[in-house]
């Protein structure tokens, strides 16, 4: 079970679980933050999470390329 909780957070919340670990706050925090102001302002932090998801993965991908030798032939 803890195995998927883990691959649930990381996949789906990866970018809560991004934020708390770099900026040393709870990642239930994060997302009650996120829960609660996307309630208050009618859902732009929503925006905002799936710009930084975006941008997650992307960064992911550059960095998978450029350890890749084969990507650039």
């Amino acid at each position: 079970m803890y195995k998927l909780k883990s691959f649930v957070e990381w996949n789906a919340f990866g970018v809560c679980s991004a934020i708390g670990n770099r900026m040393g706050i709870a990642t239930s925090k994060i997302r009650q933050y996120f829960m609660y102001t996307s309630l208050l302002t009618l859902g732009s932090p929503i925006i905002i999470y799936v710009v930084l998801a975006f941008w997650r993965n992307i960064r992911k991908y550059i960095w998978a390329a450029k350890r890749n030798p084969w990507y650039y032939l």
